[in-house]
């Protein structure tokens, strides 16, 4: 394909914090803003639901029968006493909206020529060490290139004409739980793109073109449950997703976002003041889609966060998705120098990881910028030495050009192992269970750091030749 590619230099880190959560309240409204509740029942929901949210002043979003749960709003001061006094229902707490992935981005924009011919045929595949990290490309010569395996990528959207995404994008399934969003990425040319990036590491297709997802025949489905402009989402938007993409039969469900919950209560990004009891109810919640999504056959992967904590001691926080029931959660991996020495180590945890014995399932390539100094290297194209440490994948589209990205953080890390998840499901048939797929995940894992599990990489850094051959 003759083209010219504007290819974009991104330093984007995927960073929640506690701060993220914390907003100052508005000042007094004229008339009080309809505020959005989550309607929690033990099982299922009682017959009339809606009739009864209604009579009680709400108006209905969603009803989530599987987990027990209707997604609502209303002005009414009195609101949360009426409804729970409908019977069935234990629990009326706050649907906040928090900061799922960070606003720490800085974009060099680089303008180049026609790419240089790659071996490997994808322009940009030499640029993939994260491949090479975990032999992806040994393990496609096994015949295990995901096919048949159905993968649910929640996110801020999807450059749908991408032409390394296209060919695997079922646009049918693709749908958004962002009120007022598409599930496309509808931003412009030179703007980042979180789903899309992720999705390129995933299943971006082996056709000559541009870079190469690990599992490149597996089928993609965007499942939008963040805004492309903010990246921040509601509670109940994260778990209609979960829910969805369950019952849509997806056979991996990424979720390269994540955010840390005070036990204590918060005041969400609208000045919503959420409590301690609320709390375990959105934990209970976020459990419940998890194990829902589960023991439907979908195996859950999920970051772990970029503030570099440790699982072990944060007993006042919680990380969610990552620390919900039946959740793989990923730390990240990196070299220090790649472009300078591809035979430097590409497993050095990164500065910015969360860690923790007690959380991390799993390790993957995640990028960082930990090498020091302002030279320039050249691998396929010449660029900053720092930004060959990143992850590289796809960006937006127009009629006439491209962009690629690098990035790093944990949700460039998780897709790595949702493409090798895909791989090993594809390898058996395009159906398994998600403890099967768990235990080949991590029993197949590359042991590094302390023998055996550990904080850092919990089972291994994944292997997707190890994992299906």
């Amino acid at each position: 394909m003759e083209k010219t590619l504007s290819m974009t230099l991104a330093v984007f880190v995927l960073f929640v914090s506690s701060a993220a959560l914390f907003g100052a309240p508005a000042g007094p409204p004229a008339a009080i803003p309809a505020q959005s509740y989550l309607v929690v029942c033990d099982t299922g929901l009682p017959t009339g639901m809606a009739r009864s949210l209604s009579t009680a002043g709400a108006k209905v979003t969603s009803l989530i029968p599987q987990i027990g749960l209707a997604v609502v709003s209303s002005a009414d001061p009195a609101f949360k006493t009426k409804a729970a006094k409908i019977r069935g229902v234990t629990a009326v707490v706050p649907n906040p909206t928090i900061q799922w992935i960070g606003r720490n981005e800085k974009a060099v924009k680089m303008d180049i020529g026609n790419p240089p011919y790659s071996g490997a045929g994808d322009w940009f595949f030499d640029l993939q060490w994260g491949h090479t990290a975990i032999q992806a490309p040994a393990a496609w010569d096994t015949g295990a290139l995901g096919l048949g395996v159905r993968v649910a990528v929640l996110d801020s959207g999807i450059a749908q004409y991408n032409p390394d995404l296209a060919p695997n994008l079922n646009t049918e399934l693709s749908k958004s739980f962002v009120p007022g969003e598409e599930y496309w990425f509808s931003g412009g040319l030179n703007d980042f793109s979180h789903g899309t990036h992720v999705s390129g590491t995933i299943a971006a297709a082996m056709n000559g073109w541009g870079v190469i997802g690990v599992a490149p025949e597996a089928e993609l489905v965007m499942v939008k449950v963040l805004s492309e402009t903010t990246g921040s989402g509601s509670w109940g938007g994260i778990l209609q997703g979960i829910v969805y993409a369950a019952d849509i039969q997806a056979d991996v469900i990424n979720m390269s976002l994540g955010g840390f919950l005070p036990r204590r209560g918060f005041t969400d990004e609208d000045g919503i003041k959420v409590s301690a009891s609320d709390i375990s109810f959105l934990i209970n919640l976020m459990n419940r889609a998890t194990s829902y999504a589960t023991t439907h056959g979908s195996t859950v992967v999920a970051s772990a966060g970029n503030a570099a904590l440790d699982f072990d001691h944060t007993a006042d926080w919680v990380h969610m998705p990552a620390q919900a029931v039946g959740v793989l959660a990923v730390s990240a991996t990196a070299p220090i120098g790649w472009a300078l020495d591809p035979d430097t180590s590409l497993d050095v945890p990164t500065s910015y990881t969360d860690y923790g014995l007690s959380a991390i399932s799993l390790a993957a390539p995640g990028g960082d910028g930990m090498y020091p100094g302002d030279d320039f290297c050249t691998v396929v194209i010449r660029a900053p030495c720092v930004a060959f440490d990143f992850v590289f994948s796809d960006g937006m589209c127009d009629q006439n050009s491209c962009n690629f990205w690098w990035g790093y953080g944990t949700s460039m890390a998780t897709p790595h192992v949702s493409g090798v998840a895909a791989l090993i499901i594809g390898r058996h048939g395009g159906s398994m269970d998600p403890v099967e797929v768990k235990a080949i995940l991590q029993g197949t894992a590359d042991d590094l750091g302390k023998l055996g599990k550990d904080a850092w990489y919990g089972f291994g850094r994944v292997n997707a030749y190890n994992a299906v051959k």
